[in-house]
């Protein structure tokens, strides 16, 4: 089933990678939660020729795919789940799990140090918040991710199975919690006790610091309860809250030339944990 996967996985992960994105971006035209002020004739083409930038990197980068280096460890045997016998559906569920925490104190890791912030301030920088800011990542955040989850993959012998729908899920959600769609209030604090809702993570892209160092679930929305990063609603309210960060406010930041460039521009900004005190 693993090498079945594998073999698979470029087309499972394209076909859910558009058919999510086309859902998102229709249902954004049609019900939107924000009224936009800047064209997406101007951010869209940009934001999309990041997801190109990265994905030809990580093929240059790395000479395996994360499921591919789950197969490898397999057959070396190694990992704890490798090591220990269990039922595989235990094995495959626990992995998600673990893979998502993984990605919640990674995305906490990127807040906390300065340096790190510099590179996931890109993604924050976006001055409109849609189903294309969840796929804009600089290129070097997206390198460093990558050596994270495969370290974490090779530590925990992640089933190849666990690791193709973790990518996928994670791919749907990033689309899904970061588009302009409008959710009935009733129906929105439902869905959080499942998943991370737009409103929910819209909080996380206040110009706000306190905000923009909350909410760092993409998945599953109870790392954030359980650590005590979870900010219910923003403070000026979804309708009046500012998307984006102090820095690079000028729509001409929106570049794809002047997005690559922005880790080496200007100062980290207060928005580091560490940096944070003087905001609140």
């Amino acid at each position: 089933m693993d090498y079945v996967a594998l073999g698979h996985e470029p087309y499972i992960r394209l076909g859910v990678f558009g058919g999510v994105f086309f859902a998102m971006a229709t249902w954004e035209f049609l019900g939107p939660r924000r009224k936009q002020t800047i064209r997406r004739s101007l951010r869209w083409p940009n934001n999309l020729g990041v997801v190109v930038v990265d994905t030809l990197l990580v093929r240059l980068v790395f000479p395996t795919t994360a499921v591919g280096l789950a197969i490898v460890a397999e057959a070396h045997g190694w990992g704890l789940f490798n090591a220990i016998t269990l039922p595989v559906w235990i094995a495959v569920v626990s992995s998600v799990i673990l893979l998502d925490l993984a990605i919640y104190f990674q995305h906490v890791l990127f807040h906390a140090v300065p340096a790190l912030w510099r590179l996931h301030r890109m993604h924050h920088a976006d001055l409109e918040f849609d189903v294309t800011t969840g796929l804009r990542f600089h290129p070097v955040e997206i390198l460093l991710s990558m050596a994270i989850k495969l370290s974490v993959i090779a530590a925990l012998g992640v089933p190849a199975v666990a690791v193709l729908i973790f990518e996928v899920l994670l791919n749907a959600t990033s689309m899904f919690n970061h588009s302009n769609i409008r959710i009935p209030f009733g129906l929105d604090r439902a869905l959080r006790w499942f998943v991370v809702t737009p409103d929910m993570h819209r909080v996380h892209h206040s110009i706000l610091s306190r905000e923009t160092n909350s909410n760092f679930g993409f998945n599953s929305p109870w790392w954030d309860r359980l650590f005590g990063t979870y900010r219910a609603q923003p403070a000026a309210s979804h309708d009046g809250m500012t998307i984006g960060i102090e820095q690079f406010r000028d729509p001409r930041e929106l570049g794809l030339d002047r997005m690559l460039l922005q880790p080496f521009r200007g100062e980290a900004g207060g928005y580091p944990f560490a940096r944070r005190e003087g905001e609140q």
